[in-house]
């Protein structure tokens, strides 16, 4: 009914795989291993996750066939100059979350959607806003949760969503890291 591609989601997150299924298309999952997430030092935070998305699209180009479109993706947390992506430990989740109570941050992210012909590129972002979080439930939510596999240390569909965010302009699932309202509007388009 979107599309008439074959639909390839080149992503190992569960909540991709989650939300794309939410729009009842049919999609494989195909991950290369060891892609590359870095970026050219000086890359505007608001551009870092399309630059990345396309990156991780472009490392496919030579295994994809006629008629298939594959979906890339890359969700960064920007707050005031800062770019939070993944944190390298727990330690570093709980300095991310700390930075980020009692204020408004940006998620971006950045979706290429490519077939063998054409290539689309575009961003979604979504302010978020803390309320003043504690030690205790930072720590809570860092020791019951999986923050190390989350932009921004915090997945706002979990207990820290739940108690911690007060106000939200945008996307809810582009928060989840994957903004699927755009993504059916773009691929009715393509």
């Amino acid at each position: 009914m979107v599309t008439p591609y074959h639909i390839i989601l080149a992503s190992n997150s569960p909540r991709r795989r989650e939300l794309l299924s939410g729009l009842d298309l049919d999609y494989e999952v195909r991950v290369l291993p060891d892609i590359q997430e870095s970026y050219p030092s000086g890359l505007p935070a608001d551009e870092i996750p399309l630059y990345i998305a396309a990156e991780k699209a472009a490392a496919y180009r030579d295994t994809m066939k006629p008629g298939e479109l594959i979906i890339t993706a890359d969700t960064v947390v920007v707050l005031g100059r800062e770019v939070l992506g993944k944190p390298s430990s727990l330690d570093d989740a709980r300095r991310m979350l700390r930075s980020l109570s009692g204020c408004t941050h940006q998620v971006i992210t950045g979706v290429c959607l490519m077939t063998t012909q054409k290539e689309r590129r575009f961003s979604v972002t979504t302010d978020v806003t803390f309320k003043e979080l504690t030690d205790e439930e930072i720590n809570y939510y860092v020791d019951t949760y999986r923050p190390l596999d989350k932009a921004g240390a915090y997945g706002i569909q979990e207990w820290i969503g739940y108690v911690g965010v007060t106000g939200l302009v945008g996307s809810y699932f582009n928060v989840m890291g994957l903004p699927v309202q755009r993504i059916y509007n773009e691929l009715k388009m393509f």
